[in-house]
């Protein structure tokens, strides 16, 4: 079934294939008599279409048009050129009832600032752009009725899948429905689901080689809250891979600022010769690097600095500029919107994929060489 679009003037018989603002010059019925009343009476507008410039059946066109079927690349081109020549728009009604899908992808997440979000968005809408696709985004704002509302919502508008994403990285419940669905940055508790989620181990274990590298000996680790998976998984990768340089326990507290100038203090009070301190987020960072100046410790000179996230608004901020971990999101948005496509078009993947992050080196652990 080919995919009908509407022209701009209603045309009876052919080619209602094909939107275009062109039309092709009177012809004459080759009846006709030129010169003649009844050849005056026969002269009709015939429309310029790219089904009559390419030469090609209407199936060809839509073939060409919507990138399906098996066609010669000089055919695929000749028609593409001709539609592109006559401004022709496609009909998503048309193209969605020769298919069966929507073409339209739902995004739900419970990250209500776009922290984390919007990255993801942005990388999964590079991805289904690629194929025509929309995507939608819904705020639960962690609410559980919300997310049922959303989910009936994006249903009813017969999305042809959809990618859950939040802002913590502890494993969900999985939903129930008809659609594919891919779980980003915060996976399915299900191993038989499709996530695919950031290898917070593998990025704290690159920050404590980097400051091993430096000759750093005696550091210390600062992250957030114990009851967060992000927070001990970092931590505990740090741990392992700095052995004895570790000269005390994690120290765990608030994702804040203020928690890191705390900590800074707390460090110094007992640990005053500390000469690299890692943290579990940017923001803790940030505190961090604030209080030791305030203290008269020079960064990195004293004291080397690294955090976690590169959220630029804190890593680029901080005096000095951050030694940081880049998590990637944009990469996770691409990947799993990949996986989605895959599972619309029957290849479903299962299990939980670990996507390295990048360790993102700046002044705050090597000054200003």
């Amino acid at each position: 079934m080919t995919e009908i679009c509407r022209s701009r003037q209603t045309l009876a018989g052919t080619d209602p294939l094909l939107r275009s603002g062109h039309r092709a010059p009177l012809v004459r019925d080759g009846n006709d008599v030129p010169g003649s009343e009844e050849a005056a009476v026969a002269v009709r507008p015939v429309p310029a279409t790219p089904v009559r410039i390419a030469g090609v059946s209407a199936g060809t066109a839509s073939k060409a048009i919507n990138h399906t079927g098996q066609l010669k690349a000089s055919t695929r081109r000749r028609v593409l050129e001709a539609a592109e020549q006559l401004g022709f728009t496609p009909d998503g009604r048309g193209r969605a009832l020769s298919s069966g899908r929507s073409f339209t992808v739902g995004l739900i997440t419970t990250d209500s600032s776009g922290r984390f979000s919007i990255p993801i968005m942005q990388g999964a809408e590079n991805a289904l752009t690629a194929g025509e696709m929309a995507l939608l985004l819904c705020d639960t704002r962690d609410d559980p009725v919300r997310e049922q509302h959303y989910l009936r919502t994006l249903l009813a508008r017969r999305v042809d899948g959809i990618i859950l994403t939040g802002r913590r990285t502890e494993a969900r419940p999985p939903i129930d429905v008809a659609v594919p669905v891919v779980y980003a940055f915060n996976p399915s508790t299900d191993s038989a689901d499709a996530s695919v989620v950031v290898d917070d181990p593998t990025g704290a274990r690159d920050v404590a080689d980097h400051l091993l590298s430096l000759g750093r000996e005696r550091v210390a680790h600062v992250t957030g809250p114990d009851r967060h998976l992000s927070a001990v998984e970092r931590a505990t990768a740090v741990a392992e891979r700095l052995g004895p340089a570790l000269i005390r326990p994690p120290l765990y507290g608030e994702w804040s600022e203020r928690w890191g100038r705390h900590a800074a203090d707390l460090l110094l009070r007992t640990h005053p010769d500390a000469d690299a301190i890692t943290c579990g987020s940017d923001q803790i960072a940030r505190g961090v690097c604030d209080r030791l100046r305030e203290l008269g410790r020079r960064v990195p000179d004293d004291i080397a600095v690294t955090g976690f996230d590169n959220w630029e608004v804190m890593a680029l901020a901080c005096r000095p500029p951050l030694t940081t971990i880049d998590l990637e999101l944009e990469a996770l948005g691409r990947h799993a919107a990949r996986m989605l496509l895959d599972a619309i078009g029957g290849a479903a993947r299962h299990g939980v994929e670990r996507l390295p992050p990048r360790l993102v080196i700046r002044e705050s652990s090597l000054g200003d060489h």
